[in-house]
């Protein structure tokens, strides 16, 4: 009996040691890390192309658009000018339409600040309807004169017109001194009712030019625009060859 309890002693003993022998990295290749590291990475999808950050895209207005008349929320249609292309494939073709909205007008004020107005641009729309949305701004006015975009937002304000106006102010003060000093001269006679007479008309000559509203933006058809992606926009590739391939 004694003998019994010896020998199942030593065979517990043995199994244990057999048990501390085993190493834990045995099971390391069924740790979820193991499985992570080993599992493929997704596919690139050569399909799919993405316009980067940055991106300067020229258009060309659709519609005239003006200070005097545009509201804010109010539609602007443009149209792409010139093919964009990526990684030598054309993601935006020539004639796509950009479509945006105008979001703050502002007219010139009366002898003081300058028109301005701000649009944004939300869709490019290819010619078989298929649509991408992005955040689009006007980032430069070439074919616009006496404009100037004057923030990173893409702002389009009017060029100070003071020395047309001083110039205007000039014009009119010739013709009032002339006419002031002929009526002058009638109601007082003599020189010095001339002198007053045409002090008057000068005065009244740059008032007026002065006083008046400046000049509204004005953006005629056809007006060049350059628009800037405000963030990377991925488009698909085959449905812009569908999209090229359309008459």
């Amino acid at each position: 009996m004694r003998l019994a309890w010896t020998f199942l002693l030593l065979l517990g003993m043995a199994l244990g040691q057999t048990a501390d022998t085993t190493k834990p990295e045995d099971s390391a290749p069924n740790s979820p890390a193991a499985n992570l590291a080993t599992s493929p990475a997704p596919a690139h999808d050569p399909n799919t192309i993405t316009i980067p950050v940055g991106t300067r895209i020229p258009l060309s207005l659709k519609q005239a658009i003006s200070t005097k008349n545009a509201r804010e929320g109010d539609a602007v249609y443009a149209e792409t000018a010139f093919p964009f292309v990526v990684a030598d494939r054309v993601v935006v073709p020539a004639g796509s339409y950009v479509q945006g909205k105008i979001a703050h007008v502002e007219r010139a004020g009366h002898g003081k600040g300058r028109a301005e107005i701000l649009m944004h641009f939300t869709s490019i729309i290819y010619p078989t309807g298929y649509t991408v949305m992005l955040p689009g701004s006007v980032e430069n006015t070439p074919g616009a004169d006496n404009k100037s975009v004057k923030d990173s937002e893409g702002t389009i304000q009017q060029d100070s017109d003071t020395g047309k106006r001083v110039e205007d102010a000039a014009k009119n003060g010739v013709y009032g001194t002339l006419g002031g000093a002929t009526a002058g001269g009638l109601a007082a006679g003599g020189l010095n009712g001339a002198r007053v007479g045409a002090g008057v008309g000068a005065a009244a000559g740059v008032a007026w030019a002065l006083l008046k509203r400046g000049a509204d933006v004005k953006l005629d058809v056809g007006t060049s625009i350059e628009m800037e992606i405000q963030r990377p926009i991925t488009v698909d590739a085959t449905r812009i060859a569908r999209a090229m391939a359309t008459p």
